[in-house]
């Protein structure tokens, strides 16, 4: 049967002999001509009309009403965590069940990940989880949630919207609002993805996107801050560009500032490929209805559908297999064959840098680590 899957994911991208990445990225549009117009401009870095333009077609895109190009999606994350209150010490809720960018963010803050349980079918931060462990460790003094276990504050949650697929953020909000936790999303992985008609991204207080190399779109690197506060926005915009008060000629920070703007140069493709966005997702998402067509076929493997009231962008379409030994049977079968799969992310709260952070029960992120493949979901050129 393994091998009668390799054969359609061939047959589906019409290469019977070549090799199959996961994720490549194409350009078919205004990329190279607008990076020569960049650097025709000589506006090359962190200043320039594309920076602009990208900005603003974030905004158009998600619907909220400001955005600030950064370097890469990391970098977003650190400062969206900064702008939301987050402090050494404190204790930021996330899952377990993400890319180690989601807590390496949090570290910046010197601030401690404290891993929470996620859903099966969203593979998203579970709020009902979130809800369960804020019920038996948190207290609310003066307005501000406390872990009772740690006396640390718990000052922020983060939730990643996994490969595309929408948690279910509404209600992820809810339960925070009624401890007093800002919400962050981790939107880096589901440009183009709604839930219950509503953007990624723009549920929280701050969300955040990531363009690298392998996203839906790319520039290379690159990332995004969006919001609907002004002083957010104003401010994430200043310390990104290292603090700097605004003078024709002179150099004057008033604060600890990061050198995290988009460069023009990035800016530039980055608005060549978020023009052909709706193409792209058109073609993911066809592939994605040959997969489920295909799966639903083979009983032995669930294919990762997401739940309804959502529209995910299908970044990364994923599979799960019945056993761990079944699943690294495939990644072994497959990626010698040619096709690029793998294994979704070891658990961070596994990693030894945050083995002893606080946790509550994680076990459905431990079974979906253990069974779960992603298989090639490239845009088809």
């Amino acid at each position: 049967m393994y091998k009668e899957i390799i054969q359609f994911i061939r047959s589906h991208y019409n290469k019977p002999d070549e090799f199959i990445p996961l994720h490549a990225p194409v350009f078919n549009g205004n990329e190279r001509k607008y990076v020569l117009d960049a650097i025709d401009s000589t506006f090359v870095s962190s200043v320039g009309e594309y920076v602009n333009r990208f900005e603003q077609m974030m905004v158009e895109l998600t619907g909220a009403k400001y955005a600030v190009a950064v370097v890469n999606g990391t970098s977003a994350l650190h400062i969206a965590l900064r702008l939301a209150g987050v402090e050494q010490n404190d204790e930021v809720l996330t899952q377990p069940l993400s890319f180690v960018a989601t807590a390496n963010a949090i570290s910046y803050e010197k601030a401690i990940p404290h891993f929470i349980d996620v859903d099966e079918d969203t593979l998203g931060i579970s709020p009902q989880s979130i809800e369960q462990r804020l019920n038996d460790i948190a207290e609310l003094r003066d307005g501000v949630c406390y872990n009772k276990l740690t006396k640390r504050k718990i000052s922020a949650c983060v939730p990643m919207h996994t490969f595309g697929l929408p948690a279910r953020i509404d209600q992820i909000v809810n339960v925070c609002n009624a401890f007093r936790i800002p919400v962050v999303e981790d939107a880096a992985e589901s440009l183009g993805s709604y839930y219950k008609n509503q953007h990624t991204g723009t549920f929280g207080k701050l969300g955040t996107f990531s363009f690298n190399g392998n996203k839906t779109i790319t520039c290379g690197g690159g990332g995004a801050i969006i919001t609907n506060n002004e002083e957010f926005a104003t401010r994430a915009k200043h310390i990104t560009t290292t603090a700097k008060i605004h003078h024709q000629w002179d150099y004057v920070h008033d604060e600890i500032g990061y050198n995290y703007r988009m460069p023009n140069l990035n800016a530039a493709m980055a608005c060549a490929q978020l023009e052909q966005l709706k193409n792209f997702l058109e073609d993911k998402r066809n592939t994605t209805e040959a997969y489920k067509t295909y799966f639903s076929t083979k009983p032995e493997v669930e294919f990762i559908e997401g739940i309804s009231d959502s529209k995910s962008n299908y970044w990364l379409n994923a599979v799960r297999f019945k056993s761990q030994s079944d699943k690294e049977y495939f990644l072994s079968l497959s990626n010698e064959n040619g096709v690029m799969t793998r294994p979704i992310w070891k658990l961070l709260s596994d990693l030894p840098m945050y083995k002893d952070c606080p946790k509550g029960d994680l076990s459905i992120s431990r079974k979906l680590s253990n069974t779960i493949v992603n298989i090639p979901s490239s845009v088809r050129a």
